[in-house]
């Protein structure tokens, strides 16, 4: 059983914009041009709060870009495109064809076109669809040459179908989109860009899904981008056709919809696979007005437009708030990097000055140099006395200051492999704390994120450490130059004056307690007196503060690039580089330029 079709307004409805696009669209081609490059550029690789969203947004911003806006900028005349849209088994397909009058697509929720939809068009527009004037990302094929989607060469692929029909009136095409609430992501993901390419959004449902709420975000987002809708509701029961179309005209008011036509068609056999001729006559009455009334289709074109310029006004600043939450998600990595490897080279600093060094094998090989046989037994002597005596001795005979270096050198180079590991251990502990970092590092390359050290970063230690030594003999042969005790410094030698001038640079006590700070404390006012009797207690402070400096420099250094190499592993975003705007600030001036055009482009109309 049939029943006759109704139809409410004659126009379209969209959320209404806030002004008309200008008669002439070349002042916002420029502007809205620029700002695609940005949102081309636009990278949100850190899993930032409302990352996933701000993605989605942009990727569909972008489409509609490619697909929509720039394509209609440049050629306001171009035809008319008419996207049939709507839930699975909503008779999408079933109404192109019976718009048509034959089979041009095939319907069924697995029919093989689903990522190769249809297009219908008349054959004066075929030029116009066979470029890439509309949906320039999507490759085209034509009659019934659809490629097998099974195939290894375009598993995949995303394209249209290009269909001509000889009666279709110029300047109208209309397309069959895949579900919105397809079971395939990448189906629905198709829809959605197919939707923000339409001048027109036929949405189609019918008396049993019509509330659902897929495609009804679907619709809300179409609204908010300022896209003309016109509502086919299918499949109704006779008996509750004007109970449904009350409901849902209720619905699309609240949407803000009111003025959307609503076109109804009952439920009934169809006579060769398509709908009856009565039942599609309002619907194919309607959008032929639209395509040979140049009035009304302007109108349809220019709404869409206008609400989709107007609706980057609110879209562009969300993804310019999902840049800045990029940069702030950014900064946050970096200060915890910063942080970890700031903590440890404090702590560095500190066991390097305060004493942790003198005990053990360094203590030992001390003890051995200034003959330790009666040197503690002495000191309640005074270290005045001492200090004749070690001089006295060292004249005798050479002290084994070889000894003694190497224990300082290796118990240098044993602490700095011991911050650089507890600071990347912690860099990493503070990442993982975090969803970003946690990403960061589950995609970084092998080994790039592995708690230990890198291979080799010992033998950089072990080399620095010795650099250094070689620095502080270097100072000391400089200093003891021309002194007027030489004599002493001639029975030191240059690798005993630099072992004691070490010891004197990791001298102070404050990491010690007991025994062993008493000892400490000993033994730096030693190394102290011994070295000022050949140098001065002047020249003594100059050059301990001289190696302490250099090698706080050089470790710095060397923590620094591995702080670095993890520092590598963030991706590298646009604007954050050689002093530009960031990100955000770019979209939100591109925005601006895109409404200062378009009221430029209005004025000069006006």
């Amino acid at each position: 059983m049939t029943t006759s079709a109704a139809a409410a307004s004659p126009s379209p409805s969209s959320s209404s914009p806030s002004s008309p696009v200008p008669t002439s669209a070349s002042s916002l081609l420029e502007p809205v041009e620029q700002l695609r490059v940005l949102v081309a550029d636009l990278d949100l690789p850190l899993d930032a709060s409302g990352a996933d969203r701000a993605r989605a947004e942009r990727d569909q911003l972008l489409a509609q870009l490619d697909d929509y806006l720039l394509p209609r900028l440049r050629r306001l005349d171009a035809p008319l495109l008419a996207v049939v849209g709507g839930s699975t088994g909503a008779g999408k397909s079933t109404l192109v064809n019976s718009f048509v009058g034959r089979q041009v697509t095939t319907s069924g929720v697995l029919r093989p076109t689903t990522r190769y939809p249809v297009l219908v068009h008349s054959p004066a527009d075929a030029a116009h669809f066979l470029s890439d004037a509309v949906l320039p990302g999507l490759a085209r094929t034509t009659g019934s040459d659809v490629p097998d989607p099974t195939h290894p060469s375009v598993a995949g692929a995303k394209g249209l179908r290009l269909v001509e029909v000889e009666h279709l009136p110029a300047g109208l095409a209309l397309l069959d989109a895949p579900d919105v609430d397809s079971v395939v992501e990448s189906n629905r993901d198709l829809a959605v860009q197919l939707l923000g390419a339409a001048d027109l959004w036929l949405f189609t449902t019918t008396a049993a899904r019509y509330a659902d709420a897929v495609p009804w975000e679907v619709l809300r987002t179409a609204t908010e981008r300022g896209t003309a809708v016109a509502v086919v509701l299918d499949r109704i029961p006779p008996e509750a056709l004007a109970e449904v179309r009350t409901d849902l005209a209720r619905m699309l008011a609240e949407a803000g919809l009111k003025a959307a036509p609503l076109f109804t068609i009952a439920e009934c056999s169809l006579e060769a696979g398509l709908l009856p001729r009565a039942q599609m006559a309002p619907l194919r009455r309607w959008l032929a007005g639209i395509s040979v009334d140049a009035r009304s289709r302007d109108v349809v074109v220019r709404r869409t437009l206008s609400g989709a310029l107007v609706s980057l006004a609110t879209r562009v600043p969300r993804l310019a708030d999902a840049a800045d939450a990029q940069d702030a998600e950014e900064r946050s990595l970096l200060a915890d990097l910063h942080g970890a490897y700031a903590d440890a080279t404090e702590g560095l600093q500190d066991h390097l000055s305060d004493g942790t060094l003198l005990r053990g094998e360094v203590l030992a090989r001390w003890q051995e140099f200034v003959g330790t046989g009666e040197l503690f037994a002495s000191l309640q002597a005074g270290v005045g006395r001492v200090r004749d005596r070690i001089a006295a001795a060292v004249r005798r005979k050479a002290p084994p200051a070889d000894r003694l270096g190497e224990a300082l050198v290796t118990g240098v180079a044993a602490l700095v492999i011991d911050a650089a590991g507890s600071a990347r251990q912690n860099a990493l502990l503070r990442w993982r704390a975090r969803p970003s970092g946690a990403a960061v590092l589950a995609n970084a390359p092998d080994g790039a994120s592995d708690p230990q050290l890198r291979d080799g970063f010992t033998a950089d230690v072990e080399r620095l450490v010795r650099d250094w030594q070689q620095h502080v003999l270097d100072l000391v042969r400089a200093q003891g130059e021309g002194k007027r005790s030489r004599a002493l410094f001639y029975s030191l030698g240059v690798s005993g004056a630099g072992a004691v001038l070490m010891l004197v640079v990791f001298a102070a006590s404050a990491g010690l307690t007991g025994a062993e700070a008493g000892i400490a404390a000993l033994t730096a006012a030693l190394a102290q007196r011994v070295l000022e009797a050949a140098f001065g207690d002047q020249a003594v402070r100059q050059l301990a503060a001289a190696a302490r400096a250099d090698l706080i420099a050089r470790v710095e250094a060397l923590l620094d690039d591995e702080q670095h190499s993890l520092a590598q592993l963030l991706p590298e975003r646009l604007g954050t580089q050689h002093g530009e705007a960031e990100i955000g600030s770019q979209l939100r001036q591109a925005a601006a330029a895109v409404a200062r055009a378009g009221d430029v482009g209005r004025g000069s109309a006006a």
